[in-house]
């Protein structure tokens, strides 16, 4: 292999810092299905497959919580993708009923993605893509006026989606409501 081609590697995990260790621990086995792998006083790695660790929590003495987060740079979110929309629609069902609801819900037109916020103001997106097949999304992002026009993509109440699935609306059908405003 070439060293001027880059080899690819899969991503693995993300760390983040906190001071309610316990808080998060619980948050993300509701929500992601995480297990603690191993976990002491300065932190926990967690995993919701066969790897040894998805997501690595550190709680050193002396952290302290920025009251600024929201306006400083950093990591946006993180994300994990269900194979399916009913997995989503499920999932966005068990957490309501558990009183987790999403922050911010979007058709982006690629995904369709909710996002939560973790006790120390992380936001997890859970997503499905639309087009089922991530080459066809691949493609419609990299050639669609639509999304040219608007890369965020288009509101949604996922009530609203969710009362579409119950009355036995296929996802596409669900995706065009959405993309139409019909859903926020």
């Amino acid at each position: 292999m070439s060293a001027d081609i880059p080899i690819r590697p899969a991503f693995h995990h993300f760390n983040l810092k906190t001071t309610r260790l316990q808080a998060l621990i619980d948050w993300y086995a509701t929500v992601v299905g995480t297990e603690v792998t191993f976990q002491n006083a300065t932190g926990a790695w967690l995993t919701n497959d066969a790897a040894n660790h998805r997501i690595a929590l550190l709680c050193f003495p002396g952290f302290i919580d920025d009251p600024d987060r929201e306006t400083r740079t950093g990591m946006h979110h993180s994300a994990f993708e269900y194979d399916s929309f009913p997995d989503l629609n499920d999932t966005f069902l068990r957490l309501r009923d558990a009183g987790i609801e999403p922050d911010i819900c979007i058709d982006h037109g690629m995904t369709l993605s909710y996002y939560y916020k973790d006790p120390d103001g992380n936001r997890v997106e859970l997503q499905v893509d639309n087009f089922g097949d991530w080459a066809a999304s691949k493609e419609w992002m990299r050639t669609s006026p639509e999304f040219r026009a608007n890369p965020i993509g288009v509101f949604v109440d996922p009530e609203r989606v969710a009362e579409a699935a119950a009355s036995g609306e296929s996802f596409a059908e669900i995706h065009r409501r959405a993309m139409a405003g019909e859903l926020n």
